[in-house]
């Protein structure tokens, strides 16, 4: 890796009127690797992503991605990035081919070369048999792939994906993570936003954790997870009106403090007694009236991480300034 950081943020503050929608974030992404920030809609993470392009310009603190200072050389950042946004900007009249040669001729290069280009980017999303397909009658997941092929074109070299994955099935996420996991292995610096703990764990060397505009936690999957503790025991109840009774009494015999998913009915306590932590709770609930529905003994999931740090499940959503510049 560069000694060099492809993207380098210090004390970003963005602010809309009186609502502060970044209160001082703090990002470095090392060349060649995957920076993750997690947050809930409304943390902050659009945000960033628009500073750090040029779509938005800081009310403090100062960036630079490729080396260059996005207030100061917003062409030559832009020369050198791509970004796919949270919703795909690929044109639906056009086929996947004329859309990847429609932006090859923007980015300057001859109709011969955008076409070659395309020829290339079609092949490596596995779009080739559609390529000659108008857009519209697309999959979700197709459109998605497309889009960020459109973003390829110009070879960038570090690319920004804000929520690149939301709205897609599983099968289709997992086919867009396995892309971007070749990507990465050719070279390409990205950061990402995401609200999928599964796609921060799997995809990012470096997770940014943001809550309310600010940097509550940062490190790699592992490290996060250590913050939590060892093991969790877990419950699952049958019945969601029984979980603050049972919540009390795991939080007793195992001694840490429980944290209640209402919506999945479950709660999660950190143990240091390993199985036999476990053993002690089963033996406390034994009682058939609780409706124990399942009980086991894992290593916290960053969703237990993110509970953890801000006491809200990752999926919470409220409309503040992120939400609506995201929007615009």
């Amino acid at each position: 890796m560069s000694p060099q950081p492809a993207i380098l943020a210090t004390g970003l503050v963005k602010r809309y009127g009186e609502t502060t929608a970044l209160a001082g974030v703090d990002i470095t992404v090392p060349a060649g690797s995957v920076t993750a920030i997690l947050g809930p809609n409304g943390a902050g993470k659009t945000t960033v992503v628009r500073i750090l392009t040029t779509l938005t310009a800081a009310s403090e603190g100062t960036a630079f991605v490729a080396g260059f200072d996005v207030a100061d050389a917003p062409t030559e950042v832009r020369r050198r990035i791509g970004l796919a946004a949270q919703d795909a900007t690929v044109d639906p009249l056009l086929t996947g081919r004329e859309n990847l040669v429609m932006n090859g001729e923007l980015h300057q290069r001859s109709r011969k070369e955008a076409r070659v280009r395309a020829a290339e980017l079609l092949e490596q999303f596995d779009l080739a048999d559609a390529g000659d397909r108008v857009v519209s009658g697309y999959s979700g997941g197709m459109r998605r792939r497309l889009d960020l092929a459109a973003t390829l074109v110009g070879r960038p070299a570090v690319l920004f994906l804000d929520e690149p994955t939301t709205g897609l099935d599983p099968r289709a996420r997992n086919d867009l993570w396995i892309v971007l996991e070749t990507l990465v292995d050719d070279g390409t610096t990205i950061l990402l936003t995401t609200q999928y703990l599964e796609e921060a764990d799997r995809l990012a060397d470096d997770i940014v954790v943001v809550d309310h505009g600010k940097v509550i936690a940062r490190g790699d999957a592992r490290s996060l997870k250590r913050q939590v503790g060892g093991d969790n025991v877990g419950v699952t109840l049958k019945d969601a009106s029984r979980l603050d009774e049972v919540a009390a009494i795991v939080g007793r015999v195992t001694g840490g403090e429980p944290v209640i998913d209402r919506p999945a009915r479950t709660i999660t306590a950190p143990t240091t007694a390993g199985v036999g932590g476990l053993a002690e709770v089963a033996n406390a609930l034994a009682d058939d009236e609780f409706g124990i529905e399942d009980l086991s003994l894992r290593q916290p999931t960053l969703d237990e991480v993110f509970l953890s740090l801000t006491g809200a499940p990752i999926e919470a959503d409220e409309d503040t300034a992120d939400t609506r510049e995201a929007r615009r």
